[in-house]
C-alpha cells in the first residue's frame, strides 16, 4: 500500500508529466518569456514578479483549473509497482467479462463487414471528398440505403452480459449478505445506502434552496434566483472550475449553463482547439470508415425521429464522425476497463507492426449512443465548442455506461445500487415484479445506458445532467431510476406482465426529476 505522502508525491508527479506534454505548459512558457519585457519584472526578483504576473494575469487560475481537472479525470494513482490492467480495472473476472463483451462486439462488426463485403475503412474519391464537403453543413438531406446496415449491440444486448457476471471467488461461499439480493446482478459490490446518499447529495435536501424547485426553501424562489443567478456571474467572472462545481449543486441557471459546464469540464475553445477540430473534419472528408454507417443508422434511429432534436441531425453527424477520428480519446482507455479494439493493414493479420486501433478513437457507437451529444446542441451552436464538451463528458462519464467495471460509476454499480434501493425500500413492488417476470432492471437499464437522454424533456434532462458534474458522479442516475419507480408504484403493483409493466413507464417526459429525486431521498421515511 501506498502512504498518504508517497501517494501525494506520486499524483504530483504524474500531473506535472501530463502537463508538461499539454498545450498550457507551452502557453505559460510563452507567457513567462513575453513578462521579461515588462518594466516591474525586476532581475533580482525574477521568479516572484514572474509568478505574480501570471497570478495578476489570469494564467496562474488556468493552471489550478487545469490540475483540478486532472484531479477530476485521472483515478488516484496505484502502487508503482502495479501492472497498468489494475489501474484500468482492479478485478480480474471484471476484466475477463469486459474482454469477453469486446470480443463479442468485434465479431459484430467484423461479420457485418464480411455479410456487406465492405471494407472497414477506404479512401473517398475526389469525387466523393468534394461532395461531402459541399454538403457538411447538411449531411441530414442525405438519404443513404442503411437497411444491410445494423447497430452493433443495444442495451439489451449488454444486459445479459450483466446478469451473467460471477465473483468465482464468492461463488462458493455461503455468505448471506448478499445472497439475500433478488435482483438480476449477483456480483457482490458495495453500494450507498439511503443515509449514504442524503450524505452524498445533501444539496438536495428539502430545506436547501434549489433553483429548479419553487418551493423548496423558506427564501421566496425569485429572490433566491436573482441571487443565485448573481454568484453565478461572479464564479464565471473568478473562472474557478471547483468554485463552478460546487455552485451548480443547487441548480445551474439556464442563461448561464453554457460557460458553467464548459468551465467545470476546463473547455476553453482556443484558437488552437479550433483547428483541431477542423484537423478531425478534414479526416472525416479524406476516409471513408464503416462505423460513419453505423453512426448514420443510429442517428436515424434515435435523435431523427426525436421531437427535441430531429433539427440537430446535422449536427450530429458532424460531432459523431469526427469524434471516431480522434486519437486522443484513446488516452481515457488508461482508466477505462475497456482495450480500444484493433485491426490489421490487409494481408498483415495478427503482426503487431501493421496494427492500427479501430475506429481510430477506439470507441464502436451502439444503439443510442448518439443520444450522449443531442441534449448538448441546445447549449453549444458552435460545432468546435460543441464536439469539445461532448468528448470531456465522455471521457469522465459516459463511457462507464456501456463498460463492465466495479467502479462506482459504472453501469454494474448503478443497476446494483437501483435494485438494491427498490428491494430495501420498495420491497413488494419489487418481489410483484419479479414474480410477473418484470424485473425491474429490464425497463431501467436503458434509462440509465443513455443517461436518460431521449426519455425525459430536454429541460429535465439538463438539469439531471448538472448533478452529474456538480457531484462528479453517475450514481443520481441510479436514484432517478428508482425515485421514478416509487412514483409510479400503485400502477405497476396492477400490472401483471413486462409488457404492462413497460406501458406504465413508456413516458417519461412529463417527469420533474428535481422533486422526485427529494422526495425519494429525503421525504420517504427511509
Amino acid at each position: 500500500m501506498l502512504g498518504p505522502d508517497d501517494g501525494l508525491s506520486l499524483t504530483i508527479a504524474q500531473i506535472v508529466q501530463r502537463l508538461k506534454a499539454s498545450g498550457l505548459h507551452s502557453q505559460l512558457e510563452r507567457q513567462a518569456q513575453l513578462s521579461l519585457h515588462r518594466p516591474e519584472i525586476k532581475l533580482e526578483s525574477l521568479k516572484e514578479d514572474i509568478k505574480g504576473f501570471l497570478k495578476t494575469s489570469g494564467w496562474e487560475k488556468k493552471l489550478q483549473n487545469a490540475v483540478y481537472s486532472e484531479l477530476s479525470v485521472y483515478p488516484s494513482p496505484c502502487h508503482p509497482l502495479a501492472p497498468p490492467e489494475h489501474i484500468k480495472e482492479s478485478l480480474a473476472y471484471m476484466r475477463k467479462a469486459q474482454g469477453n463483451w469486446e470480443k463479442r462486439i468485434l465479431k459484430s462488426l467484423n461479420s457485418m463487414c464480411t455479410e456487406l463485403g465492405i471494407p472497414l475503412a477506404q479512401k473517398r474519391s475526389v469525387n466523393e471528398q468534394n461532395e461531402l464537403l459541399n454538403k457538411w453543413n447538411e449531411m441530414g438531406t442525405d438519404e443513404p440505403d442503411l437497411s444491410l446496415f445494423r447497430p452493433v449491440y443495444a442495451p439489451k444486448d449488454f444486459l445479459e452480459v450483466l446478469m451473467n457476471l460471477r465473483n468465482p471467488n464468492y461463488e462458493n461461499s455461503e455468505q448471506p449478505s448478499f445472497r439475500n439480493h433478488l435482483g438480476l446482478i449477483q456480483v457482490p459490490l458495495k453500494v450507498k445506502d439511503i443515509p449514504e446518499l442524503k450524505e452524498y447529495f445533501s444539496e438536495l435536501d428539502l430545506n436547501t434552496g434549489q433553483l429548479d424547485i419553487d418551493d423548496s426553501a423558506q427564501v421566496p424562489p425569485e429572490l433566491f434566483e436573482n441571487e443565485h443567478i448573481r454568484i453565478g456571474q461572479k464564479v464565471l467572472t473568478e473562472q474557478d472550475s471547483a468554485a463552478a462545481r460546487q455552485y451548480i449543486r443547487q441548480g445551474c441557471p439556464t442563461s448561464l449553463r453554457a460557460e458553467l459546464w464548459a468551465l467545470i469540464l476546463n473547455v476553453s475553445n482556443q484558437p488552437e482547439d479550433v483547428l483541431y477540430y477542423e484537423q478531425l473534419k478534414s479526416n472525416v472528408i479524406l476516409h471513408d470508415l464503416l462505423v460513419d454507417s453505423l453512426i448514420y443508422k443510429d442517428v436515424k434511429l434515435t435523435a431523427s425521429n426525436d421531437d427535441y432534436y430531429f433539427v440537430f441531425e446535422d449536427y450530429l453527424y458532424q460531432v459523431l464522425l469526427c469524434f471516431s477520428r480522434d486519437t486522443s480519446v484513446l488516452q481515457h482507455f488508461a482508466y477505462n476497463s475497456a482495450t480500444p479494439p484493433k485491426s490489421y493493414i490487409r494481408g498483415k493479420l495478427g503482426m503487431e507492426e501493421y496494427a492500427v486501433f479501430y475506429p481510430p478513437n477506439g470507441v464502436i457507437p451502439f444503439h443510442g449512443f448518439s443520444m450522449y451529444v443531442a441534449p448538448l446542441c441546445f447549449l453549444y451552436p458552435e460545432p468546435s465548442k460543441l464536439y469539445q464538451v461532448f468528448r470531456e463528458i465522455y471521457v469522465r462519464y459516459f463511457f462507464r455506461l456501456h463498460s463492465i467495471s466495479s467502479h462506482p460509476s459504472g453501469i454494474v454499480s448503478l443497476s446494483l445500487l437501483f435494485e438494491t434501493l427498490l428491494q430495501t425500500h420498495l420491497p413488494q413492488l419489487f418481489y410483484h415484479l419479479r414474480e410477473i417476470g418484470a424485473q425491474p432492471l429490464r425497463i431501467s437499464l436503458k434509462w440509465m445506458v443513455r443517461a436518460f437522454s431521449g426519455y425525459l424533456a430536454t429541460d429535465q434532462l439538463l438539469l439531471l445532467w448538472d448533478r452529474i458534474l456538480a457531484y462528479d458522479s453517475l450514481e443520481i442516475l441510479a436514484v432517478l431510476a428508482a425515485a421514478v419507480f416509487a412514483f409510479r408504484a400503485v400502477n405497476l403493483m396492477e400490472v401483471t406482465s413486462l409488457a404492462a409493466a413497460e406501458a406504465v413507464l413508456a413516458d417519461l417526459s412529463t417527469l420533474k426529476v428535481m422533486p422526485l429525486l427529494q422526495i425519494f431521498l429525503f421525504a420517504t421515511g427511509t
